[in-house]
């Protein structure tokens, strides 16, 4: 490793999957002001690139985004940093993720976004050999809890759920564990049902709150196999889902059709002849 004053039209910032996604605007500034006053204290990280017709410039960076942007800003042209030689790829992602790991928050979402997207990409052949790679150090609880993180990003990330970034530790464990009780179909539908600029992520959990509760409960001795089911979706647009009340149950109708007036009538028709049929 070496240390040089590198260019910053030299640096492809992106040319790793990032586990941060979020740029704090305050704490950018924050940054720039402790450069300004005292100077950079700590380079940022880079390794050589192959240099072609796709891929122009030849560092590429591991770890020191946000010094790196904070120099941007500052209109500096090049940047303390020091020259290291991973192996390959995933050596100089674990790079990251370690120096990441001990200087910046980064949160379960953005983790497990990380190891789903170099998944997809083909860096590792599998979740267990990118966590053991990226988290050498990891216990077998936080490895778990990491496979966890993936389960939860894989499922929801096409849902409406608001800023997932900012889902703590506590509340991704929840989620993973309801997914993997079979609690999908009930979150996504209770998601949707709450979607929209209109509905921040603490109203959303507000909603998840007792659907949650109800699928981490036990099932009741003697239930049958795959039960209790937590949800219905139905072709025609409406999914009925069950939250546990202090006296039994409620049954909660979503989408199109339980917008109709009659449909609450409807159900209680045939409730009655179930429950009560004529002699």
């Amino acid at each position: 490793m070496k240390l040089a004053q590198i260019a910053l039209s030299d640096i492809a910032a992106d040319i790793l999957p990032r586990d941060r996604t979020l740029t704090d605007a305050a704490a950018l500034d924050d940054l720039i002001r402790s450069i300004t006053a005292i100077g950079l204290r700590q380079p940022i990280e880079v390794f050589g690139l192959v240099q072609d017709e796709g891929q122009p410039q030849p560092y590429g960076l591991i770890s020191g985004y946000r010094r790196l942007m904070a120099f941007r800003a500052m209109g500096q042209t090049t940047i303390p940093a020091i020259c290291c030689n991973p192996a390959d790829i995933p050596q100089a992602l674990a790079a990251m993720v370690t120096e990441n790991e001990v200087r910046a928050q980064i949160s379960p979402w953005e983790k497990g976004r990380l190891i789903l997207r170099l998944l997809e990409e083909g860096t590792f052949p599998d979740a267990a050999c990118a966590i053991d790679t990226l988290y050498p150090g990891a216990t077998r609880q936080q490895r778990a809890r990491l496979r966890g993180f993936c389960r939860v990003v894989d499922i929801l990330m096409d849902t409406p759920l608001r800023t997932p970034e900012a889902l703590s530790t506590a509340r991704m464990d929840r989620l993973a564990t309801a997914l993997r009780m079979d609690g999908g179909p009930a979150i996504i539908a209770t998601l949707i049902a709450h979607a929209g600029p209109s509905h921040s992520l603490p109203q959303q959990w507000e909603a998840l709150r007792p659907i949650l509760n109800t699928i981490l409960t036990e099932p009741e001795k003697g239930s049958k196999p795959h039960r209790p089911r937590h949800a219905l979706t139905l072709r025609q647009g409406m999914t009925l889902t069950r939250v546990r009340a202090p006296n039994g149950w409620i049954i909660r109708l979503t989408g199109p059709m339980a917008r109709s007036p009659g449909l609450v009538d409807d159900v209680f028709d045939l409730v009655e002849r179930w429950l009560q049929p004529e002699e």
